[in-house]
């Protein structure tokens, strides 16, 4: 395995921030702030639980499997194509899913600053013109897609920043706006338990990195890339939601508009904080770009790969001859996402519930993949330990099979409450349950579809038995 240094132009710095976009979501903060003030206990107990071993578990398999197909290169190795290619498809496919959810809170909120009577169907409009601007910015070269993803962490930090800065400020003249006793903090299931999944979703995306391996001067930077990353989340995200609930009451709180609900009240009706709530405002907007960028390049990369090995559809590996970016991949993610704010917005009635429900359903999906990587590690680790590992996770065999199972059920019970969210009251609301389950498994039986055609192909066994660990 060669980990020597190669002639990327991505350093530490770089990685980080690029991890930093993938995994700081703006966008979900009100959702953790609408948890309550609980929301401080539940971050601080899955950052423990989860995000450390989460990060350790990356750390190892990006350093010791390095490779554009990142999640893809492990699972495969791990478990043999099949999975690959179950894993590739959810990894890839929930992009386009997601992008809705996103671009439709981005036209939430513009019109929330700037035209709050904008009609739905101008809203609609928006959210296309922003996933073919995303397509387009990751078809041009990787150059372009690491700028936009460096000054999108920057402007998240920012952003964050001003609102936990700025409701300390806020609470210190007016009063703090929701209790914050010992108990209230303490992770509570009877407050908010709806959007607990969206902590876990909240703190994907430390190993995306990996897919940029070619790009980086050193693999063995990603360790540190990741940790940097790591704590700067914990630290944002715990911030970012005190700083809303020490404004906003917790029952007032919106999930589109609750970020500009909280800059008004920030910076006032005066028209020095009126010009402050657009410019940060449109900080927020251009982060969620940021994010999407991100992701689809990750994601479609490793798609790429999966489909040059001939284990997705030959169009998803199509290159730009130019540019070597995926753009058969990205396209047809800027294609899904289109087909689903135009189905969605048909049948939604208001933004905040077309946001969830498209939310819920991506979210789902994106999750999937997770259930297949902390496994996959376990295995590599139990038939694979004589290989070099540039960075090891400290500890004996027990210690991983811990650590690794609790990251396993976190995300298990993130799905399963994404799907079910009244389930910890003993209840179940079909007219919700109903539509995402089916979404869930329509996404399951494209994906084993495609398998099946994959599976056909003479030769397919011997391509990939060559990269599997003995």
């Amino acid at each position: 395995m060669d980990t020597t240094p190669s002639k990327g132009k991505m350093g530490v710095t770089s990685l980080a921030l690029f991890s930093l976009c993938a995994v700081i979501v703006v966008d979900t903060l009100t959702a953790s702030a609408s948890i309550g003030v609980s929301a401080i206990g539940w971050w601080l107990l899955t950052f423990v639980i989860f995000v450390i071993p989460y990060g350790l578990i990356t750390s190892e398999l990006s350093t010791t499997y390095p490779g554009d197909g990142g999640i893809y290169d492990w699972v495969k190795q791990a478990f043999g194509y099949k999975w690959a290619v179950r894993t590739t498809w959810f990894y890839w496919i929930n992009v386009g899913l997601w992008m809705p959810a996103v671009y439709i809170m981005f036209a939430g909120m513009f019109a929330e600053l700037f035209m709050p009577d904008m009609p739905m169907t101008w809203q609609v409009s928006i959210c296309i013109l922003l996933t073919w601007l995303t397509v387009l910015i990751c078809n041009l070269s990787v150059d372009v897609g690491v700028w936009v993803t460096n000054i999108g962490a920057i402007l998240k930090i920012t952003v964050i920043s001003v609102l936990g800065f700025g409701g300390f400020i806020y609470a210190a003249k007016n009063g703090v706006a929701n209790e914050f006793t010992l108990s209230a903090i303490l992770p509570s299931l009877d407050t908010g338990a709806a959007f607990l999944p969206a902590l876990i979703f909240s703190l994907m995306g430390l190993e995306l990195v990996a897919t940029m391996s070619k790009e980086m001067k050193d693999v063995r930077d990603m360790p540190k890339a990741v940790f940097m990353a790591a704590a700067i989340t914990a630290f944002l995200y715990l911030f970012g939601t005190i700083g809303i609930l020490m404004a906003l009451p917790v029952d007032s709180i919106s999930l589109v508009a609750g970020i500009t609900d909280t800059l008004k009240l920030l910076f006032g009706e005066s028209t020095s904080g009126q010009a402050m709530v657009k410019v940060i405002g449109t900080m927020v907007l251009l982060t969620f770009v940021g994010n999407m960028v991100t992701w689809t390049m990750g994601a479609s990369r490793a798609a790429a790969e999966a489909a040059n090995e001939g284990e997705l559809p030959e169009i998803v590996g199509k290159m730009s001859l130019k540019h070597d970016t995926p753009i058969g991949a990205n396209n047809i993610i800027g294609t899904v996402s289109t087909v689903v704010i135009l189905a969605y917005a048909i049948f939604a009635q208001s933004s905040d519930e077309l946001f969830w429900s498209i939310f819920a359903f991506s979210s789902c999906i994106f999750l999937l993949p997770y259930l297949f990587l902390f496994p996959s590690y376990l295995k590599l680790r139990l038939v694979d330990g004589d290989r070099e590992r540039p960075f090891k996770v400290p500890g004996g065999i027990k210690t991983q099979w811990a650590l690794a199972t609790v990251c396993f059920f976190v995300i298990v019970q993130a799905v399963v409450l994404f799907i079910f969210p009244e389930l910890p009251s003993l209840s179940i609301d079909w007219d919700y349950s109903a539509p995402v389950s089916i979404g869930v498994s329509l996404i399951v039986l494209i994906g084993e579809l495609l398998l099946k055609r994959t599976s056909s192909h003479s030769g397919i066994h011997h391509r990939t038995s060559t990269n599997m660990v003995r």
